[in-house]
């Protein structure tokens, strides 16, 4: 496939509407440990639903893109996610929440599978890195803007029926459940997506075959590889600790500072995504002028360092530590999974499936981290993710891409503004 920025402007927008609505859980974790009674193994069981599809779905995804199509696949992805946001809509119990997590965890893990090949391809090779960290820009800018969306939604419901917005709410949802709502908001942009992408032109991805799924031979064939491994399981170590940042903040904050999870803590979390698009800028110009390896390197240090000052710190620090490390981890997923990509000569589209079932960390280490709350404390499971961020940490050393990031020097850029 030719360069097509189009394609490059319609996979940003997908990104956003995936992270929009994947990312809501983090705010709402302290409303449905209280509102459902469950305790933080439980409550860990939520995120597991959601990303253990992705590891379910993942490769097989590739298969169907490349049997039926990106639109219909896109099309039928939304389906499901309409299906798994009316069921808890429809049915807001524990069980019902575990069932529709995982049907959109599904919708998810289908669409990225569709868009991160062909985000190579439009974009292509050299500059897959910086479009990979401007979707991720992207990605932590809905993710910014979805907590305050809920801490708007949640004063509305506050006032009741002294509130339009509060009546409806109260009309749909069960007494105390009122968060609830979001899962008939999400409802509804499914459809609205689903219409969209129903009346517009998607051409199939007229992209090499390397990047097209591949015969389950090539799966095996690429799993005996220990460098995919590795990749595999950075993938696993940055989701995980992704999630598990983003869904017990805001508990850790309100059982050890007492902080607000309607307000507070979801402004925190919301920063926590803000601060996370901020970081893709600055990664998106290191990447320019530093080899991807580096730029890893430099960031996954301090983000290690922030979530030590945000854990053990007092509630002022922590309020401040906690969104930094979404600054410092945001071109992790981004940079592993160009030096992956990049580190193959070919079978381009298995490497992403295999790649993006990776992402079933998300589901593994916050239900480790909610175990580990559960017997020692959650300052202390939080602290264990120092783990992960060491193996991300080791990738900047053995990671030997065939292709590096496209760079320019300093002196060049400096000669050329004058």
């Amino acid at each position: 496939m030719n360069r097509n920025p189009m394609i490059v402007v319609f996979i940003l927008c997908l990104w956003f509407v995936i992270s929009f609505v994947t990312n809501i859980l983090g705010p709402l974790m302290p409303l449905i440990v209280d509102g459902f009674d469950i305790n933080y193994t439980m409550a860990g069981f939520l995120p597991f639903s959601f990303f253990l599809a992705y590891g379910l779905v993942s490769i097989p995804a590739g298969g169907l893109t490349e049997h039926i199509g990106p639109k219909k696949t896109m099309l039928l992805a939304f389906s499901i996610n309409f299906i798994g946001a009316a069921i808890f809509s429809f049915f807001p119990v524990y069980g019902a929440a575990l069932v529709a997590l995982f049907l959109i965890g599904m919708g998810m893990a289908m669409l990225q599978v569709i868009i991160n090949p062909l985000m190579r391809a439009a974009g292509g090779e050299a500059n897959f890195a910086f479009f990979s960290v401007m979707g991720q820009l992207v990605f932590g800018l809905a993710s910014f803007v979805s907590p305050f969306v809920f801490s708007a939604l949640m004063a509305e419901i506050a006032k009741g029926e002294s509130s339009g917005i509060g009546q409806l709410v109260t009309s749909l949802t069960p007494e105390g459940l009122g968060w609830i709502a979001f899962y008939w908001l999400f409802a509804v942009i499914f459809l609205l997506v689903m219409l969209i992408i129903s009346q517009i032109k998607i051409p199939r991805l007229s992209v090499q075959d390397d990047e097209l799924s591949s015969p389950v031979a090539v799966y095996l064939m690429l799993l005996k590889q220990p460098q995919v491994i590795l990749f595999f399981l950075g993938i696993a170590a940055y989701v995980g600790t992704e999630q598990c940042l983003a869904n017990w903040m805001s508990e850790f904050l309100s059982v050890y500072h007492g902080v607000s999870p309607e307000q507070e803590g979801a402004r925190t979390v919301g920063l926590f995504w803000g601060l996370m698009s901020l970081g893709c800028v600055l990664g998106l110009g290191l990447l320019k002028v530093l080899d991807s390896k580096i730029v890893l390197r430099m960031f996954t240090l301090i983000a290690a360092a922030a979530l030590m000052v945000a854990v053990t710190g007092d509630r002022e620090t922590a309020l401040i530590a906690f969104p930094l490390t979404g600054f410092f981890i945001s071109v992790m997923f981004s940079v592993i999974f160009s030096l992956a990509l990049n580190s193959s000569r070919d079978h381009h589209g298995a490497y992403s499936g295999i790649l993006c079932s990776g992402i079933f960390g998300g589901a593994l280490l916050p239900l480790l981290v909610g175990m580990a709350g559960d017997a020692y404390g959650l300052k202390t499971a939080l602290i264990l993710l120092l783990i992960p961020l060491a193996f991300i940490l080791s990738i900047s050393f053995w990671a030997k891409p065939l292709i590096a990031n496209e760079t320019v020097s300093l002196t060049h850029l400096f000669r050329k503004s004058t």
